[in-house]
């Protein structure tokens, strides 16, 4: 693996990427950025309440800026918010010069994890019809990761160690 390389965890909200992000990077001893936290601080303010007052559009203006700064840094670990993968600009960032890895699961334990949650602006209210929508049309670009994880039977410990096993088979075979 190219030591820059970064390991970018992409999926649906709700699918974990923070906290499995969070153990990838102290069992490997590199630094963990979550976007939507990073977000959240430089904005002084929740990501849910920015949508709110100002809108998705601007929200995805300052998370592409954000996000291509972090990419800028070495050997860290990333969580990205489940809606940066789309952006044309981070997506070819990440598939040319980062390890990226999909949390899948399947549609239905995404919108249990989701539904409902005030801290999710796009699935709050949603329609079941909305969310999966949402879910298939996203997991058709979360698909172009180069390598995917499918968690639905896994415990967290599991998953980790299978991305551990993903991240280190790649730096062997650089």
């Amino acid at each position: 693996m190219k030591s820059k390389e970064n390991i970018v965890f992409l999926g649906m909200m709700g699918s974990g990427k923070s906290s499995i992000g969070s153990l990838v990077s102290k069992k490997l001893k590199l630094k963990f950025f979550d976007i939507d936290r990073y977000i959240e601080k430089e904005l002084d303010m929740k990501i849910s309440k920015f949508f709110k007052e100002k809108g998705e559009k601007i929200f995805r203006e300052i998370e592409e800026k954000i996000t291509l700064s972090i990419l800028k840094k070495e050997r860290i670990v990333i969580a990205l918010g489940g809606g940066a993968f789309l952006n044309k600009n981070i997506r070819n960032e990440i598939l040319s010069n980062h390890l990226s890895i999909w949390l899948k699961w399947d549609s239905e334990i995404l919108i249990k994890r989701i539904k409902n949650s005030p801290q999710r602006p796009l699935a709050y209210n949603a329609s079941l019809n909305e969310l999966n929508k949402l879910i298939k049309s996203r997991s058709t670009v979360y698909s172009l990761a180069a390598k995917k994880v499918n968690c639905n039977n896994l415990t967290k410990t599991q998953i980790v160690n299978k991305v551990i096993e993903i991240y280190e088979n790649k730096k062997n075979n650089n």
